[in-house]
């Protein structure tokens, strides 16, 4: 890590519709002069100093100027940075230069990506210079897939104090969730359907459940696309964020050992039998800095239950919730507590992993404590 570093944290897209909702929460957290120190960057230092204002951070918050299109202005940003969070996506687009630079330098880096394609792209191109130089990059520490990635652990961790080890077969069932798409998850979601459709080695990895495990291909794993009957929960059908949230599941277990065993099975499912929304079902959709409204975040809420079963046949059910919307007022809050408790981890080496594999129980910890996620077990 760059342990000269000015600022522990830099939060690059500040002044973005998720950016400030990061940007906002860290100010609650830790304001400038506390014992970890941040900054807030973007584009355009008006726009930044707009944002600091608007949402409360002191006058004194420093106000980084960044440009994802400038090498320089990147390389300035990250030399100034211990850790990097960037909310700028489609991350295919804004992130391959940040990564490969942080990579390179030490410095860690988070983000909420949500494009497995180009997820495997920079595990295959920078784990090993990030695990070189100390790096530790991290994909993903939004709800999508953290609520799922660490559902799954504690799930576990439970199943080895109840039934003395953890075991080969986990289900995720969402019982319920309401929020609205930002235009930026929008624009990822039209980038990553168009790289797929013309590149058949990222649509090879978004077809596999194994697709960001290079190197091991577990059992066959349920397809989750059509409407069924599950015999712990009745009528399921299939979940529009599984294809990346069990990719981000089957790498954490290998990023671990194996703790879950290399015969693990996973699925998610929405109780009731919800299907997958096409674009045509969304109505308008919004552009890019455009989102749910405050009232429409604050009224947002998601429930997940998750289902252990070992090989005999016993189970154990436990759930993670939250009381807001999951893609912004959870995933903002995710994405901040976990570079704080990266900074205060050492211990985790250089590399690309998954935040529940690095980070484990002391984030769910931080997460209770700070985020509004709640996870427990059920009788």
């Amino acid at each position: 890590m760059n342990l000269a570093a000015k600022f522990d944290i830099i939060l690059y897209g500040a002044s973005g519709y998720t950016g400030r909702f990061v940007a906002e929460h860290l100010a609650k957290r830790h304001g400038v002069g506390d014992e970890l120190t941040w900054a807030m960057a973007g584009r355009s230092e008006a726009r930044l100093a707009e944002v600091r204002d608007q949402i409360g951070a002191p006058k004194d918050t420093p106000l980084v100027v960044a440009d994802a299109n400038d090498p320089v202005q990147l390389a300035t940003m990250i030399g100034r940075a211990k850790a990097i969070i960037t909310t700028v996506g489609p991350y295919q687009f804004y992130g391959s230069h940040l990564v490969a630079a942080c990579a390179a330098a030490g410095v860690d880096y988070l983000d909420l990506c949500g494009e497995p394609a180009w997820i495997r792209q920079m595990i295959d191109a920078h784990d090993a210079t990030a695990k070189a130089s100390g790096a530790r990059i991290l994909f993903s520490c939004g709800f999508d897939s953290m609520a799922f990635e660490l559902g799954v652990y504690h799930a576990q961790e439970t199943a080895k104090a109840k039934l003395g080890a953890t075991v080969p077969r986990v289900k995720a069932r969402l019982r319920g969730m309401q929020g609205g798409p930002s235009g930026g998850s929008v624009a990822s979601v039209m980038a990553t359907m168009a790289a797929v459709q013309n590149d058949a080695a990222q649509r090879a990895v978004m077809m596999s459940p194994f697709g960001l495990t290079p190197g091991f291909e577990g059992p066959a794993q349920p397809p989750g696309d059509e409407v069924g009957d599950d015999p712990d929960v009745g009528l399921v059908g299939p979940f529009i964020m599984a294809t990346v949230d069990t990719k981000n599941v089957h790498r954490s277990n290998l990023l671990m050992g194996h703790p879950y065993g290399r015969d693990f099975v996973y699925d998610e499912m929405v109780i009731g039998g919800g299907e997958i929304p096409s674009v045509d079902d969304m109505g308008e959709l919004p552009k890019p800095g455009e989102g749910p409204t405050k009232e429409e975040r604050e009224a947002g809420f998601y429930h997940i239950l998750f289902i252990a079963i070992a090989e005999d046949g016993r189970q154990v059910r436990t759930s993670v919730r939250g009381d807001t919307d999951p893609g912004y007022g959870a995933s903002s809050k995710m994405l901040a507590e976990t570079a704080i408790t990266l900074t205060g981890a050492p211990d985790v080496p250089g590399g690309i992993w998954t935040p529940g594999a690095a980070l484990q129980g002391r984030l769910i910890e931080q997460l209770q404590k700070h985020a509004g996620v709640n996870f427990s077990v059920e009788d």
